[in-house]
Protein backbone atom coordinates (compact mmCIF):
# COMPACT_ATOMS: atom_id res chain seq x y z
CA UNK A 1 0.00 0.00 0.00
CA UNK A 2 1.34 3.42 -0.98
CA UNK A 3 1.91 6.23 1.51
CA UNK A 4 -0.09 8.56 -0.73
CA UNK A 5 -3.18 6.40 -0.29
CA UNK A 6 -2.92 6.57 3.49
CA UNK A 7 -2.41 10.34 3.38
CA UNK A 8 -5.52 10.78 1.23
CA UNK A 9 -7.55 8.64 3.64
CA UNK A 10 -6.37 10.69 6.62
CA UNK A 11 -7.09 13.98 4.84
CA UNK A 12 -10.59 12.80 3.89
CA UNK A 13 -11.45 11.97 7.50
CA UNK A 14 -10.00 15.23 8.84
CA UNK A 15 -11.76 17.42 6.24
CA UNK A 16 -15.12 15.73 6.88
CA UNK A 17 -14.64 15.90 10.66
CA UNK A 18 -13.60 19.55 10.73
CA UNK A 19 -16.25 20.65 8.24
CA UNK A 20 -19.02 19.15 10.38
CA UNK A 21 -17.55 20.54 13.60
CA UNK A 22 -17.21 24.06 12.23
CA UNK A 23 -20.72 23.99 10.79
CA UNK A 24 -22.19 22.81 14.09
CA UNK A 25 -20.11 25.28 16.09
CA UNK A 26 -21.23 28.28 14.02
CA UNK A 27 -24.82 27.29 13.21
CA UNK A 28 -26.18 25.56 16.31
CA UNK A 29 -26.78 26.82 19.82
CA UNK A 30 -25.00 25.00 22.61
CA UNK A 31 -27.05 21.89 23.61
CA UNK A 32 -29.28 22.51 20.59
CA UNK A 33 -30.31 19.53 18.52
CA UNK A 34 -31.51 18.62 15.02
CA UNK A 35 -33.38 15.39 14.28
CA UNK A 36 -32.04 13.65 11.18
CA UNK A 37 -33.63 10.19 11.14
CA UNK A 38 -36.57 9.47 13.42
CA UNK A 39 -35.78 9.74 17.11
CA UNK A 40 -32.60 7.69 17.01
CA UNK A 41 -30.18 9.76 14.90
CA UNK A 42 -29.65 13.40 15.84
CA UNK A 43 -27.15 16.22 15.83
CA UNK A 44 -26.85 17.33 19.45
CA UNK A 45 -24.24 20.04 20.00
CA UNK A 46 -22.04 19.82 23.06
CA UNK A 47 -18.36 20.45 23.75
CA UNK A 48 -15.95 18.13 25.45
CA UNK A 49 -12.95 19.25 27.48
CA UNK A 50 -11.75 15.68 28.01
CA UNK A 51 -11.12 12.53 26.05
CA UNK A 52 -13.14 10.75 23.40
CA UNK A 53 -16.77 9.90 24.25
CA UNK A 54 -16.89 12.65 26.89
CA UNK A 55 -14.48 11.18 29.42
CA UNK A 56 -12.97 13.85 31.66
CA UNK A 57 -9.38 14.23 32.74
CA UNK A 58 -8.73 16.44 35.73
CA UNK A 59 -9.76 20.05 35.12
CA UNK A 60 -7.66 22.76 33.47
CA UNK A 61 -4.26 21.14 34.02
CA UNK A 62 -5.66 17.81 32.97
CA UNK A 63 -6.90 19.45 29.77
CA UNK A 64 -3.43 20.74 28.96
CA UNK A 65 -1.82 17.39 29.77
CA UNK A 66 -4.34 15.59 27.55
CA UNK A 67 -3.69 17.95 24.63
CA UNK A 68 0.08 17.48 24.96
CA UNK A 69 -0.40 13.71 25.10
CA UNK A 70 -2.47 13.87 21.92
CA UNK A 71 0.26 15.92 20.26
CA UNK A 72 2.98 13.40 21.19
CA UNK A 73 0.76 10.51 20.04
CA UNK A 74 0.17 12.17 16.66
CA UNK A 75 3.90 12.82 16.15
CA UNK A 76 4.63 9.18 17.01
CA UNK A 77 1.84 8.11 14.67
CA UNK A 78 3.50 9.81 11.70
CA UNK A 79 6.66 7.72 12.08
CA UNK A 80 4.69 4.56 12.86
CA UNK A 81 2.57 4.82 9.73
CA UNK A 82 5.66 5.41 7.58
CA UNK A 83 7.25 2.32 9.11
CA UNK A 84 4.33 -0.06 8.58
CA UNK A 85 3.84 1.15 5.00
CA UNK A 86 7.53 0.65 4.28
CA UNK A 87 7.47 -2.85 5.79
CA UNK A 88 4.34 -3.65 3.79
CA UNK A 89 2.00 -4.61 6.61
CA UNK A 90 -1.45 -5.93 5.77
CA UNK A 91 -3.47 -3.34 3.84
CA UNK A 92 -6.37 -3.59 6.27
CA UNK A 93 -4.10 -2.94 9.26
CA UNK A 94 -2.58 0.13 7.61
CA UNK A 95 -6.04 1.51 6.87
CA UNK A 96 -7.11 0.97 10.49
CA UNK A 97 -4.01 2.72 11.82
CA UNK A 98 -4.70 5.56 9.39
CA UNK A 99 -8.25 5.89 10.74
CA UNK A 100 -7.00 5.98 14.34
CA UNK A 101 -4.37 8.57 13.44
CA UNK A 102 -6.90 10.72 11.56
CA UNK A 103 -9.29 10.67 14.52
CA UNK A 104 -6.57 11.61 16.97
CA UNK A 105 -5.40 14.45 14.74
CA UNK A 106 -8.96 15.68 14.20
CA UNK A 107 -9.59 16.05 17.93
CA UNK A 108 -6.11 17.50 18.45
CA UNK A 109 -6.93 20.34 16.04
CA UNK A 110 -9.90 21.27 18.24
CA UNK A 111 -7.80 21.18 21.40
CA UNK A 112 -4.98 23.25 19.92
CA UNK A 113 -6.84 25.94 18.01
CA UNK A 114 -10.58 26.18 18.74
CA UNK A 115 -10.00 28.22 21.89
CA UNK A 116 -8.11 30.74 19.76
CA UNK A 117 -10.34 31.03 16.69
CA UNK A 118 -13.87 31.05 18.19
CA UNK A 119 -15.30 33.77 20.42
CA UNK A 120 -17.47 31.42 22.47
CA UNK A 121 -16.93 28.02 24.01
CA UNK A 122 -17.60 25.88 27.02
CA UNK A 123 -15.51 26.86 30.04
CA UNK A 124 -14.52 25.01 33.20
CA UNK A 125 -15.47 26.60 36.52
CA UNK A 126 -12.22 26.83 38.50
CA UNK A 127 -13.99 26.28 41.83
CA UNK A 128 -16.36 23.43 41.07
CA UNK A 129 -14.47 21.97 38.12
CA UNK A 130 -17.80 21.65 36.28
CA UNK A 131 -18.37 22.58 32.66
CA UNK A 132 -20.47 25.60 31.76
CA UNK A 133 -22.08 26.23 28.39
CA UNK A 134 -22.72 29.53 26.63
CA UNK A 135 -25.52 31.47 24.93
CA UNK A 136 -25.68 32.52 21.29
CA UNK A 137 -23.85 31.32 18.19
CA UNK A 138 -20.07 31.17 18.10
CA UNK A 139 -18.20 33.19 15.50
CA UNK A 140 -14.68 33.09 14.13
CA UNK A 141 -12.45 35.66 15.79
CA UNK A 142 -8.89 36.66 16.63
CA UNK A 143 -9.85 36.98 20.30
CA UNK A 144 -10.86 33.49 21.34
CA UNK A 145 -12.63 32.15 24.40
CA UNK A 146 -9.50 30.40 25.65
CA UNK A 147 -5.79 29.95 24.99
CA UNK A 148 -3.58 27.65 22.96
CA UNK A 149 -3.90 23.99 24.10
CA UNK A 150 -7.19 24.74 25.88
CA UNK A 151 -9.77 24.45 23.13
CA UNK A 152 -12.74 22.11 23.53
CA UNK A 153 -13.55 19.23 21.22
CA UNK A 154 -16.89 19.66 19.43
CA UNK A 155 -19.23 16.64 19.63
CA UNK A 156 -22.54 16.31 17.87
CA UNK A 157 -23.52 12.77 16.79
CA UNK A 158 -26.18 11.31 19.06
CA UNK A 159 -27.63 7.87 18.31
CA UNK A 160 -30.04 6.95 21.12
CA UNK A 161 -31.41 3.68 19.76
CA UNK A 162 -33.63 3.43 22.85
CA UNK A 163 -34.25 6.76 24.58
CA UNK A 164 -35.96 7.65 27.86
CA UNK A 165 -37.70 4.33 28.35
CA UNK A 166 -38.86 3.41 31.85
CA UNK A 167 -37.53 0.04 32.95
CA UNK A 168 -40.05 -2.46 34.35
CA UNK A 169 -40.38 -2.34 38.13
CA UNK A 170 -39.48 -6.03 38.47
CA UNK A 171 -35.87 -5.44 37.32
CA UNK A 172 -33.57 -5.45 40.40
CA UNK A 173 -31.82 -2.18 41.35
CA UNK A 174 -32.84 -0.26 38.19
CA UNK A 175 -36.57 -0.99 38.04
CA UNK A 176 -38.65 2.13 37.39
CA UNK A 177 -35.66 4.23 36.28
CA UNK A 178 -35.36 5.97 32.92
CA UNK A 179 -33.12 4.13 30.49
CA UNK A 180 -31.34 5.25 27.30
CA UNK A 181 -29.37 2.79 25.20
CA UNK A 182 -26.20 4.30 23.74
CA UNK A 183 -26.24 7.79 25.22
CA UNK A 184 -22.69 9.06 24.40
CA UNK A 185 -22.43 12.04 22.04
CA UNK A 186 -19.41 11.83 19.75
CA UNK A 187 -17.92 13.17 16.51
CA UNK A 188 -16.52 11.75 13.29
CA UNK A 189 -13.00 11.69 14.75
CA UNK A 190 -14.19 9.53 17.66
CA UNK A 191 -16.01 7.25 15.22
CA UNK A 192 -12.87 6.94 13.10
CA UNK A 193 -10.79 5.94 16.12
CA UNK A 194 -13.40 3.43 17.28
CA UNK A 195 -13.77 1.81 13.85
CA UNK A 196 -9.99 1.47 13.55
CA UNK A 197 -9.51 -0.04 17.00
CA UNK A 198 -12.48 -2.44 16.81
CA UNK A 199 -11.50 -3.65 13.33
CA UNK A 200 -7.93 -4.38 14.49
CA UNK A 201 -9.24 -6.34 17.48
CA UNK A 202 -11.64 -8.36 15.33
CA UNK A 203 -9.20 -9.11 12.50
CA UNK A 204 -5.90 -9.09 14.38
CA UNK A 205 -5.06 -12.70 13.54
CA UNK A 206 -5.50 -12.07 9.83
CA UNK A 207 -3.58 -8.79 9.91
CA UNK A 208 -0.54 -10.01 11.85
CA UNK A 209 -0.47 -13.64 10.72
CA UNK A 210 -0.29 -12.51 7.10
CA UNK A 211 2.54 -10.10 7.87
CA UNK A 212 4.59 -12.69 9.79
CA UNK A 213 4.05 -15.22 6.99
CA UNK A 214 5.27 -12.73 4.38
CA UNK A 215 8.36 -11.88 6.42
CA UNK A 216 9.23 -15.56 6.86
CA UNK A 217 8.85 -16.24 3.16
CA UNK A 218 11.35 -13.52 2.21
CA UNK A 219 14.27 -14.48 4.45
CA UNK A 220 17.54 -13.47 2.80
CA UNK A 221 20.88 -15.28 3.07
CA UNK A 222 24.45 -14.30 2.31
CA UNK A 223 25.50 -17.92 1.61
CA UNK A 224 26.94 -18.65 -1.81
CA UNK A 225 24.62 -20.82 -3.86
CA UNK A 226 26.35 -23.45 -5.99
CA UNK A 227 25.57 -26.80 -7.58
CA UNK A 228 27.57 -28.56 -4.85
CA UNK A 229 25.76 -26.84 -1.99
CA UNK A 230 22.39 -27.62 -3.57
CA UNK A 231 23.28 -31.33 -3.81
CA UNK A 232 24.45 -31.41 -0.19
Amino acid sequence: MKTRTVVLLILAVIVADQALKIWVKTNMFYTGHITLIGDWFKLYFIENAGMAWGWKFGGDWGKMALTLFRLVAVIFGIFYIRNIVKRQYHRGFIICVGLIFAGALGNLIDSLFYGLIFDKGMLIDPLSGENSGYAGLAKATFNGYSTFLHGNVVDMIYVPIIENKVLPSWIPFWGGETFTFFSPIFNLADASISVGVITILVFQKRFFHTHVKEENSTVETNSTVSDTSQIL
